[in-house]
């Protein structure tokens, strides 16, 4: 009897959370990078995508096509991706308290603005369900310096440095053949 309690109770959370998971498979690799700036932990969770097509090899067009301007991108692969601070920071010009946040881009032709979103946990974009980004949930916005790269960048890359022992360090993202970066510091 209790065995098959069990079996029913398993069977029925799998029949729950399979349709969860089959939704948000991960198709890019992922990592988790972490830089102390100033005595403050940053963590930056996030997939890491290819220029190449994940089941054809095919290279594609990354800037204005497969992340298309002007049109919110969730900052990589899968969900989206998370910013962890121990302590208030700023990111450019904007304030981020210690906390947990998602990062989002909007790229243009001319540039990149982060958002940095209070609400965790989203996979993708999208209004009719709550797990998708919310504008009324952004912390803020900034504008990201922008610089062509010598060699491009096959695989799309977040790096935090610290630039110690003068203090602060770099948040960049990089990818095909550009970077967008800001400034970071301990508030």
């Amino acid at each position: 009897m209790n065995i098959r309690r069990v079996v029913l109770t398993v069977a029925a959370l799998l029949a729950m959370l399979l349709p969860a998971f089959a939704q948000q498979q991960r198709l890019s690799p992922h990592e988790t990078i972490s830089t102390v700036i100033d005595g403050n932990r940053v963590t930056i969770v996030y997939g890491r995508p290819y220029a190449k097509h994940p089941k054809t090899g095919e290279e594609r067009k990354i800037w204005g096509s497969l992340v298309p301007y002007g049109k919110i991108w969730r900052t990589g692969a899968d969900e989206a991706t998370l910013l962890i601070t121990q302590k208030t920071i700023t990111l450019g010009a904007l304030t981020v308290p210690a906390g947990a946040y998602t990062l989002w881009t909007l790229p243009t032709a001319d540039g990149a603005t982060l958002i940095v979103n209070k609400q965790i946990g989203q996979w993708g974009l999208g209004r009719e369900q709550k797990q998708y980004y919310d504008e009324a949930n952004d912390l803020g916005r900034l504008e990201l310096k922008k610089e062509a790269l010598a060699t491009p960048v096959a695989q799309f890359t977040i790096a935090v440095t610290s630039n110690s022992p003068a203090g602060g360090g770099l948040f960049k993202m990089s990818w095909e053949g550009l970077a967008f970066s800001a400034p970071i510091a301990v508030k």
